[in-house]
């Protein structure tokens, strides 16, 4: 199959998910804003994404900061209770280490996405999220990273690098 044709059984996906559910595109958007925020405010932007009404959560995502060096979380929109607790030993119930991978994938240059489950804001219930992550430049500080998820069933991790490798080259991938 094409890259191109990739792309857009993404993008049909993504517009499948319907209007209450966020998506890829909008994900990758979110974190990359969220880490030139970070970026331009430096440590005192941290508060902001804590804020469950604010600009960082939308549709049925939201954008939560963690410090992989030091194992703490920073800010998280829907769960305060995690804020300032290690996390690197936090699995979800298949036993993924889910911030050592978002570490992991949040390193890379573009970032990446890790899959793992996690209960979707007013659900109740364990859904499979797949979260984009992503290194912020804070000055100071090293180890900063954002991250934001979608919850699908169906679309891959090679779906949504194909996604993410269209969203880093506008140039090379124009819009459908």
């Amino acid at each position: 199959m094409s890259a191109s044709l990739i792309g857009c059984a993404v993008l049909g996906a993504n517009a499948a998910a319907g209007g209450d559910s966020a998506t890829a595109e909008e994900t990758i958007t979110k974190v990359r804003s969220a880490a030139r925020y970070l970026h331009e405010k430096g440590n005192s932007g941290f508060a902001d994404f804590n804020n469950k009404d604010g600009r960082w959560v939308w549709k049925d995502s939201y954008v939560f900061v963690y410090d992989c060096r030091k194992d703490r979380m920073i800010a998280h929109p829907m769960r305060p209770d995690l804020v300032g607790r290690p996390i690197m030993q936090i699995t979800d119930n298949n036993g993924k280490y889910i911030f050592r991978e978002l570490c992991k994938a949040g390193a890379q240059p573009r970032g990446g996405w890790v899959e793992y489950m996690w209960p979707k804001p007013g659900a109740g219930q364990l859904s499979r999220k797949l979260s984009y992550a992503l290194a912020a430049d804070v000055s100071f500080a090293t180890g900063i990273q954002v991250s934001a998820g979608i919850y699908d069933d169906k679309l891959t991790l090679e779906e949504l690098e194909k996604v993410t490798e269209k969203a880093s080259d506008p140039a090379k991938y124009p819009a459908l």
